[in-house]
């Protein structure tokens, strides 16, 4: 049965709290508020008790699916689980109770955990400077971009173009266009990494940089990586890594080390912090010396055991976010880094490692794999075969549903045709990879001995299937009975 609304359930003279008695002379409210701003009637609520109100929060709860309930195999999100652990710390009113506004010498205990967090940050991607102001990956993409322009212009040598590969994250090509810059795309060869000789050709004097995801959207670690290194530094230009995928290469390789100018990291990606409903996300951005004069102000800076914020920075790009970014999260990847320690970080990319290519030889007998180059914690399958057969891809991701799993990402990237991008991450077990698996492998049977199964999926859900052209244009979140 559908769950009602709350008006629905509602009932005159139900409640489900008691105010206290005043504690002050009763006054009428067009004494204390300008009778224009009272309202000419009273607001139309719900009259419901408090148990009522819990059990629709919780039947609600259980019928959306998160990364407490199942498994999230989200290619190129890295959808981790999130250790309650890091719930616990960033809930310490010590924390919570902080105010932005307050002075540096009463927030000791905040500015060193930011302090030491980018110290971390810094270690683990072999670069100098970093900035935790940006919310979220596609903000530290833009935030990278201004200092690209800002670096530039500080030469007197302003250019106006990104190159961005093929099989780039889509947020990449629209950053550019916001930062002010043209993108030019890259394709990408027979192996699924960057193609140099496209690369040589679309690089000139006034290409600004580069955006490169590595390991890429294929999953697949662009093992000429130093030779575009040395193109785009000996053309003048700037290295920048989409962080997107830093899961992969945790206590493996950093991207300093392969020349990168700056990186973002997905604090909600790779450090485990929360992911969903829109933020609050965090992506910080760390950069090389070239770029250190141009981070955001404040800078969190240290001076014997005392931590300050300093706006001394004249060639800053400015402030990317109100204050110093969402501290909460902060509060969770420190927690996570200091838990895991540097053995644990290097585990966990092999694990993720491990666990994408066990995944993959279980299923790349039943769906096409385009691109043959070993991958690391993710890879893309092809459902061309079965679009043959009169089931697209998308019809896959909903019959999943059926099985208790969210579906993997879908039709991205672009130059995978009917693309299935699965990641694992490291944090799935043996059993629940093989439940996965087994639950494509049965859809793939089902393809051909009974398609109208997948066709007409989900059925066993809350909401079955929409036409999903019709629900982007046209939401209704109204209940009918």
């Amino acid at each position: 049965m559908p769950e009602k609304l709350l008006f629905e359930k509602s009932k005159p003279n139900r409640k489900g709290y008691t105010l206290p008695k005043l504690d002050v002379p009763e006054q009428p409210l067009d004494k204390l508020i300008h009778p224009k701003f009272l309202r000419k009637m009273e607001p139309a609520l719900p009259e419901i008790s408090e148990n009522e109100v819990v059990r629709h929060y919780i039947r609600l709860s259980t019928m959306n699916y998160h990364i407490d309930k199942g498994f999230y195999p989200l290619g190129s999100c890295t959808m981790k689980y999130n250790p309650k652990v890091n719930e616990y710390t960033a809930s310490l009113p010590g924390f919570v109770n902080l105010h932005p506004f307050e002075p540096d010498e009463l927030v000791q205990g905040a500015l060193k955990l930011m302090y030491e967090l980018g110290t971390y940050l810094k270690s683990i991607t072999g670069m100098k400077g970093i900035t935790l102001q940006p919310a979220a990956g596609a903000q530290g993409e833009l935030t990278s971009l201004l200092m690209f322009r800002a670096y530039h212009n500080s030469l007197g040598k302003p250019r106006n173009i990104i190159l961005v590969p093929d099989s780039a994250h889509g947020t990449n090509p629209a950053s550019v266009t916001i930062s002010g810059f043209k993108a030019v795309s890259v394709k990408s060869n027979s192996e699924g990494t960057i193609d140099i000789d496209d690369l040589k050709r679309n690089l000139n004097e006034d290409v600004a940089g580069i955006m490169i995801t590595n390991p890429n959207t294929l999953g697949i670690f662009e093992n000429n990586i130093l030779e575009i290194e040395k193109l785009i530094h000996d053309a003048g230009a700037l290295m920048y890594m989409d962080g997107a995928n830093l899961n992969a290469l945790l206590g493996i390789v950093r991207p300093g080390d392969m020349g990168f100018d700056a990186v973002h990291i997905n604090l909600h990606k790779t450090f485990s912090t929360p992911h969903g409903g829109g933020g609050p996300g965090s992506g910080p951005v760390a950069v090389s010396n070239r770029l250190e004069p141009f981070l955001p102000i404040p800078q969190i800076k240290k001076m014997g055991e005392k931590y300050y914020l300093t706006f001394d920075l004249p060639k800053s790009i400015g402030k990317v976010h109100t204050f110093y970014g969402n501290f909460g999260i902060f509060v969770r990847a420190y927690t996570y880094i200091r838990m895991i320690g540097n053995d644990g970080l290097r585990q966990i990319s092999e694990n993720a490692i491990i666990n994408a290519n066990y995944l993959l030889s279980k299923l790349k007998d039943y769906f096409e794999l385009p691109y043959k180059n070993t991958p690391m914690h993710e890879f893309v399958l092809s459902g061309e075969k079965q679009k043959q057969m009169g089931v697209k891809v998308m019809d896959i991701a909903k019959r999943l549903l059926d099985y208790g799993f969210h579906a993997p990402t879908t039709y991205f990237p672009l130059i995978v045709k009917e693309a299935l991008m699965i990641e694992p991450t490291e944090t799935e077990t043996k059993e629940t990879l093989d439940a996965f698996a087994e639950a494509l492998i049965k859809i793939n049977e089902e393809i051909s001995n009974n398609p109208q199964l997948v066709l007409s999926a989900p059925q066993s859900t809350p909401v079955k299937r929409l036409d999903d052209a019709r629900g982007t244009k046209q939401l209704n979140v109204c209940y009918k009975e």
